[in-house]
């Protein structure tokens, strides 16, 4: 079984699916992998050994009986700690729910398993996915494979690394504030902040919100376009769902870029500090896309009210969502400093949040008449000392909370636009680092095809050199 899990979702597949690799051959590949190097990263912090063998067992059975196979037909996959999953431990990476074990899958898990994927296990998270460095007092920190001294990025940070690592194909995560593109970014995969409703948030208590998404990962655009093919999709339980079905995604990428308009900044048109080097990434990235064949001119939209429109949302849902664990006193102390920013709030801070909201979408609509794509960078700094809870300042700036340094992402996450994170090059430490790709609002295919034109052109490696 040397190399199974060194192939890509799409490779291993069509593998499945010619009947040159049976599904058991491939869990247990990638549980063989999860056992030689999840000690050394703590990406993985519940396993289902057992069960992932026996649902491998009845799909080399379903492949033998001549039946169509679904479109993730025996592919391994790791789930995020914070999503729901039914007989799996889901801690959420809080003390609070150290023991919990659900009784049903959440959507997005009950998609991915309708189409024959099979569950490894669940991936570490910070503590309610709050922040983009995972560590919780549950399971400790996740490292980053390049450097172990460094932080995974977050909060789809156990995710990122398991890919990274090999020990599965595909991960799913959510994203707030850059929880799918942050860790993407700092463990050279790739990952996917989907437009609003386009990956269902069923179930949920906020229904309407429009911060919070779910989304795939993965180690090649190619992988993240059939994961995306299973994840997306309406139903009738999400107010917000778009109509457009997941099938749409999994059709060919490939895409002559002549002519395609691209705007790119290395930071945001001056609205946040960025480190040298990720800004030469961004730069450089520019350059690859001119090369194949784009019109490129350095350009940025107005992100002006975007930094008070996330925080005034996010306090309100952190109030709304933890507010009622307050009392328990365990929860971590940027948990409740958000919690106590939303307490704080007024209707009128509300409601000039909204406004600021429906002016930012409107002029990144504009923009988007302009320009097909924008590039960025998707984190202001490469992979920080894991000891830090953030980084203390960029380009010598000050950071006074755990949300300063993740402006970068978060300020496209109160656009509304799809937004990904591709492999894009190293620091001088052999650090990765990502580049944030943007489109149009709900333009996922046009991003995708993009994404892998870039990746085609870049050519970097898709593993850490861990072992």
């Amino acid at each position: 079984m040397t190399g199974i899990w060194r192939r890509s979702a799409v490779e291993l597949r069509a593998a499945l699916a010619a009947r040159e690799l049976a599904a058991r051959e491939v869990v247990q590949a990638h549980l063989d992998r999860i056992e030689q190097v999840n000690p050394k990263v703590n990406a993985v912090v519940t396993l289902a050994a057992e069960r992932a063998l026996r649902e491998a067992h009845a799909a080399d059975e379903l492949a033998a009986s001549g039946a169509e196979l679904p479109p993730l037909h025996g592919l391994p996959v790791l789930h995020k700690d914070t999503h729901e999953t039914a007989g799996i431990r889901t801690t959420y990476g809080s003390p609070l729910r150290a023991d919990y074990v659900p009784e049903r899958d959440e959507l997005i898990i009950e998609r991915m398993r309708a189409a024959g994927a099979i569950s490894l296990g669940k991936t570490n998270t910070p503590e309610f996915a709050a922040g983009s460095h995972t560590f919780n007092t549950v399971f400790g920190t996740t490292r980053n494979p390049y450097d172990t001294t460094k932080s995974a990025g977050g909060s789809s940070g156990g995710a990122a690394v398991a890919l990274a690592c090999g020990m599965s194909p595909l991960a799913e995560g959510s994203d707030m504030g850059g929880s799918l593109r942050n860790p993407a970014s700092f463990n050279g995969v790739v990952g996917l902040r989907p437009s609003p409703g386009r990956v269902p948030n069923v179930p949920a208590q906020l229904g309407w919100t429009t911060l919070d998404v779910k989304g795939p990962m993965a180690r090649t655009v190619d992988d993240v376009a059939l994961l995306l093919s299973v994840l997306a999709g309406p139903d009738p339980r999400s107010p917000i769902a778009l109509a457009e079905p997941g099938g749409t995604f999994a059709r060919p990428l490939e895409r002559d870029m002549t002519g395609v308009r691209v705007a790119w900044s290395p930071n945001l048109g001056g609205a946040v500090p960025v480190d040298s080097e990720v800004a030469a990434v961004v730069e450089e990235s520019a350059r690859v896309f001119a090369g194949l064949g784009c019109e490129v001119g350095r350009d940025c939209p107005d992100f002006a009210g975007a930094d008070e429109v996330f925080r005034t949302l996010r306090a309100w849902q952190f109030e709304v969502t933890y507010g009622p664990l307050m009392e328990t006193g365990r929860l971590k102390e940027s948990i409740r400093w958000n919690v106590e920013a939303g307490r704080a709030l007024t209707g009128a801070d509300l409601g000039r949040a909204e406004v600021l909201h429906t002016a930012l979408y409107q002029r990144m609509v504009t923009f988007f008449g302009r320009f097909d794509l924008l590039l960025l960078p998707v984190s202001q700094v490469p992979p920080f000392d894991a000891g830090l809870e953030y980084p203390g300042e960029i380009a010598g700036v000050a950071m006074e909370s755990y949300l300063d340094w993740m402006r970068s992402a978060y300020l496209v996450s109160a656009t509304g636009c799809p937004a990904i994170s591709v492999p894009a090059g190293f620091t001088a430490a052999g650090l990765p680092v990502g580049l944030q790709i943007v489109a149009a609002p709900r333009a996922e295919f046009a991003l995708l095809q993009a994404a892998r034109a870039f990746e085609g052109a870049v050519t970097l490696s898709a593993f850490a050199p861990l072992d």
